[in-house]
């Protein structure tokens, strides 16, 4: 998330975001009861030059040319045109699509992802559990629950279109002001995580080195207190960096001038941390049999839906998963038999004393 008041906290490297003409993208998994999985991508994009469409680049999930690609032309009302690519490949099990991932060469490259898939027999039923995982990106980090609460969470990790129907509705003031809250909270997430993230990464560099009175732990315990001056200097902070003055309220005069190398060169690793270039999309489940859970959103289309989003696994593991259930009609059939047969047992030996 590109938050205007955090940009100006990691003033002092430029970080680049990505393309706007990124496609549009969706990437649906239909997964069956044996393990396999179709997966199905539709791209949309505004682009006019066909050699700058679709690049491979761009992707966001693993595509090359052993898919099944349609590729479509849309007009609106208004004359706009939109190009649509519809590709869609079937996995025989996650583990074709985890070393799809590894193999990646697409946009989102370099980021730990992987699928997983379980299957269990409960006798009048077989359990299904499927999902989608993306590991990581901070060592040193605070989970986004921490600052938020359940309403927030959940405005939080929404779909875009379902937060701008919230915010367009009847009751519109409040999630509003709920947008407002969670902006404000998250803020304040990134701000500590760039701190934390600091410290852990500066102790690292400087772990074992001769005359240093700097540990992770002595500045762990001013973590807050590294916060509210970069809250109260936020607007000069690219100055206040780079003539050292900021450097010296966090180490110390002697330090911030023995350090200073490594002070840069912690915060290069932890901004090129904090904000990835990453492209987001939409991530689609529909499970087989019925389904009994999940962390997912229902689309129009009544199938899960998941926003995919650099935030959602800066501190934390981002996972997306869904679990469903097919009834075993043998087992219900054997069941019923043996009730059956043990009643009639019952039922003539009754008869026979009688």
């Amino acid at each position: 998330m590109k938050r205007n008041s955090i940009k100006l906290v990691i003033s002092l490297v430029l970080i680049l975001f990505g393309s706007c003409n990124d496609p549009e993208t969706v990437v649906t998994n239909f997964v069956h009861a044996d393990g396999s999985v179709t997966r199905r991508i539709e791209m949309k994009s505004h682009e006019g030059d066909i050699n700058k469409r679709f690049k491979i680049s761009e992707i966001q999930v693993p595509l090359d040319g052993n898919w099944i690609i349609r590729d479509s032309c849309e007009v609106d009302k208004k004359g706009d045109t939109t190009w649509v690519r519809r590709a869609e490949k079937i996995f025989r099990n996650i583990g074709e699509i985890n070393l799809a991932y590894k193999s990646d060469s697409g946009s989102n490259k370099g980021f730990s992802r992987y699928t997983g898939f379980t299957r269990k027999f409960r006798w009048f039923n077989t359990e299904f559990r499927f999902f989608e995982r993306i590991d990581k990106k901070l060592t040193f980090g605070y989970p986004v629950k921490d600052f938020l609460n359940s309403e927030e969470l959940h405005y939080f990790y929404s779909p875009e279109k379902l937060k701008e129907e919230k915010e367009n509705g009847p009751d519109s003031l409040k999630f509003k002001a709920l947008s407002d809250s969670v902006k404000h909270k998250t803020d304040k997430w990134t701000e500590k995580n760039l701190v934390s993230e600091w410290i852990g990464e500066f102790s690292k560099l400087t772990a074992g080195k001769a005359g240093n009175k700097v540990t992770f732990q002595s500045l762990k315990s001013r973590e807050n207190e590294f916060v509210r001056i970069i809250e109260k200097n936020e607007k000069q902070l690219d100055s206040l960096w780079k003539t050292g003055t900021l450097l010296k309220e966090f180490l110390g005069e002697e330090n911030a001038l023995k350090y200073k190398s490594e002070a840069d060169s912690a915060l290069s690793i932890v901004t090129a941390n904090l904000f990835v270039n990453f492209n987001d999309f939409s991530m689609r489940i529909a499970m087989p049999g019925k389904l009994i859970g999940t962390n997912g959103f229902i689309d129009s289309s009544h199938i899960l839906l998941w926003p995919v989003k650099s935030d959602y696994f800066m501190a934390e593991p981002y996972e997306m998963w869904a679990q469903s259930k097919i009834p075993n009609t043998w087992a219900w059939i054997i069941s019923g038999l043996f009730v059956m047969f043990v009643l009639t047992g019952v039922i003539i030996k009754i008869v026979k004393k009688d």
